[in-house]
């Protein structure tokens, strides 16, 4: 157990500590320990939308409920707004000490309801669409620098949005049902809601890799690259939960403690990605796209199964979003969060906007709504996307498209100098530590989990 330990160190070092004093209004608080319903703030909600948010407390723990299993616990406007309705209160309440989430049904949370912004989109409300992904990135930062301990547990399909809502925290709690991945490229998008951040922060290519192919992880790989700080038998959820509601602490080591004695020793499977390291780093580490897709097709001569089955992977993905997210997967590496968050805004707008490419609405058209999965990129090849067009996808937003994404990073960050990149020395003093620390635990989870 020792060994697993380790693996859930850096954990607690991104825990940024501090519980709000604010006084919150303690009238609205609901005593009982069974789940209850929540209003929604909008009396235009319906209550079955309104049902598909909900909270359970127990003592100075609250715990948010994705209920929609339906969709996979998919995230529309509604749902981001409301979590950050919640998350906002509850990080004020100073009689709350820790926040839980979890998804009711097979998933925890698949994302993103694109195919939701899609049909807006489609019925002359792209500004509504947009607004979509301004919320949701608002909660990421949110999470991402929340002051009170938070723990995920992704107890089944985990994707996209899903993540956003889970890695930024202090603790992800996997299972053995646990499915991660970033399918973006597959409907002309990119890995968004901070992804650029984590997977920048990967050992090795490896962001690179998962960000470009959307390949799956299960929950040992998960914590094997540091994704998911615990891996608990999904059997012993409820027990954790019961354990995690009856510390009272705001202390993440405690906290960490007790997640420990559910958990289990993972190994990895022999189908796991992550034996396939060296020739992750050495494809994925080429400078651009079409170098990437060179480097794997001259691998095919070696009879390796695994450079065919990349090729296939990378050839589903709109070329576009190859180019655009291996640039801002790597842009991330010297960015902060809440810069992360801000390029890939702008990203996601431009993809809504369409003007150089349609590859979003065409992606979600073949994969989400018709499902002949078949879509008809544009333009069709990397070769033929133009350093113009990715560049425009970079560009800032336009007014006209409802302007930057603004974050409160003054407020909730008040240390971090806002600037385009974070300063060169912290840059190569960070990107080292990463480096080691990552090698590191690298090394220490083959020892454990093989």
């Amino acid at each position: 157990m020792r060994g697993v330990q380790a693996l859930r160190s850096l954990s607690l070092e991104r825990f940024r500590g501090g519980v709000a004093a604010a006084a919150a209004d303690f009238g609205k608080l609901s005593l009982n320990r069974t789940t209850v319903r929540l209003a929604s703030s909008d009396s235009m909600t319906s209550p079955s939308v309104a049902d598909e948010i909900l909270t359970d407390e127990k003592f100075s723990t609250k715990i948010a409920i994705l209920n929609r299993p339906s969709k996979l616990n998919a995230l529309t406007l509604y749902h981001v707004t409301r979590l950050r309705e919640l998350y906002t209160d509850w990080e004020k309440d100073p009689y709350v000490r820790l926040v839980i989430i979890k998804g009711n049904g097979r998933g925890f949370c698949a994302g993103g309801d694109v195919a939701d912004v899609y049909r807006l989109g489609k019925a002359g409300k792209r500004a509504e669409g947009i607004e979509f992904f301004k919320e949701e990135y608002r909660l990421n930062y949110l999470i991402g620098t929340y002051k009170k301990p938070h723990v995920a547990l992704l107890n089944g399909v985990v994707m996209g949005g899903g993540t956003g809502i889970s890695v930024h925290g202090t603790f992800r709690v996997a299972t053995e049902k646990t499915v991660f991945a970033m399918p973006e490229t597959a409907i002309g998008l990119h890995p968004d809601v901070g992804a650029s951040y984590y997977l920048s922060r990967l050992p090795g290519h490896l962001g690179e890799y998962l960000g470009l192919t959307a390949t799956r992880l299960d929950g040992a790989d998960m914590v094997a690259c540091s994704l998911a700080t615990h891996f608990v038998p999904s059997h012993r959820l409820e027990m954790l939960e019961e354990r995690l509601g009856s510390l009272n602490t705001d202390d993440p080591a405690v906290i960490s403690s007790a997640i420990d004695e559910y958990c289990d020793i993972v190994h990895l499977s022999e189908k796991s990605p992550l034996h396939r390291r060296q020739e992750i780093d050495t494809c994925f580490g080429r400078s651009s796209a079409e170098e990437i897709v060179r480097k794997i097709e001259a691998g095919l001569e070696s009879g390796n199964p695994w450079y065919q089955e990349t090729l296939d992977k990378l050839k589903k993905g709109s070329p576009l979003s190859l180019k655009v997210t291996l640039r801002s997967v790597r842009e991330g590496r010297r960015q902060h969060l809440f810069q992360c968050l801000q390029r890939e805004y702008r990203l996601s707008v431009h993809a809504v906007e369409s003007k150089y490419s349609n590859d979003f609405s065409e992606g979600c058209r073949a994969v989400l709504v018709d499902k002949d999965n078949a879509p008809k990129w544009n333009p069709p090849t990397p070769e033929q996307v133009t350093s113009e067009i990715v560049d425009y996808q970079f560009s800032p937003v336009g007014e006209d498209l409802g302007g930057e994404l603004e974050l409160p990073v003054e407020e909730r960050e008040p240390k971090i100098k806002q600037s385009s990149y974070a300063p060169f020395c912290i840059y190569i003093d960070a990107l080292l530590l990463m480096r080691y620390r990552s090698e590191a635990l690298w090394y220490a989870s083959l020892e454990v989990l093989n």
